[in-house]
């Protein structure tokens, strides 16, 4: 039998082929998952329909995380055509392109306060309007990156949405865990070239030295990042609450 065999798992935030998501998406399909995505808008609808038909998907519904009204209408969807959800992946993330290069301290008010709600506050959200149909030891799954620990020049107000959401994984995993022994984990993933990656500037420095001083001297692949994935949300990671799994080639233990 397929490690998810039987269960429904919604992959939020693929953008094209080179997406995280995608990777998780496609690993979860090949194991026996029954997939929901979502596109963002219509532009996203038309260039997403090769994917969600290569993915089988069952639903294929607009969403944007930023408004109430549509995770409204997607949670309403999801039910009406499922009932139930096992797993949720969050691999979604937004910030002001002109806020991703120089220094930190620069980013305003609004640019910050879109950065925390699409990014972090988005997951706290979803898991809120999903808990009720969310199947007891359920999964939700997140997408972090180092730069939430410690200073990656470039990546500046995302780093510190990342560190907010990789707290937002703790608490919910104590929330969900003894409302529904729901799980809630988050994945670090070494630098991988997407689209959310590109509109960090000098990303391609930081793509290369990330493999020079990783122990395993590479990047990781997204379907790496989709095995890890599978991992966590599948019954080999029963134990595992409120964990954040680097997956990048070992980069995150050195020092110097």
């Amino acid at each position: 039998m397929k490690l998810l065999e039987g269960k429904k798992a919604l992959i939020l935030g693929i953008a094209n082929k080179r997406s995280i998501a995608y990777g998780i998406a496609k690993v979860f399909k090949e194991n026996g998952a029954e997939i929901g995505i979502n596109y963002l808008n219509e532009k996203f609808e038309k260039k997403l329909k090769p994917i969600a038909d290569e993915l089988e998907v069952s639903i294929y519904h607009r969403l944007d995380v930023s408004s109430d009204e549509q995770i409204e209408e997607f949670f309403n969807v999801v039910k009406e055509k499922w009932g139930e959800v096992d797993i949720i992946v969050h691999s979604i993330a937004y910030a002001n392109k002109e806020y991703l290069k120089g220094y930190y301290y620069t980013v305003d008010r609004s640019s910050f306060l879109q950065a925390m709600d699409i990014s972090v506050y988005s997951f706290t959200a979803l898991a809120r309007k999903f808990l009720p149909i969310l199947n007891e030891g359920g999964s939700l799954l997140t997408l972090s990156y180092y730069g939430a620990e410690k200073v990656v020049y470039n990546y500046n107000v995302m780093g510190v949405a990342k560190a907010a959401l990789e707290a937002s994984v703790k608490y919910l995993a104590r929330d969900l865990g003894e409302i529904k022994k729901v799980r809630v984990n988050a994945i670090s993933a070494g630098p991988i070239k997407t689209l959310a990656a590109s509109g960090i500037d000098q990303f391609s420095a930081i793509q290369k030295e990330a493999e020079k001083k990783a122990p395993l001297k590479r990047s990781v692949t997204i379907e790496e990042v989709g095995k890890s994935a599978l991992f966590l949300c599948s019954s080999l990671g029963d134990g595992i609450t409120g964990e954040v799994l680097h997956v990048d080639a070992g980069y995150h233990v050195i020092g110097m």
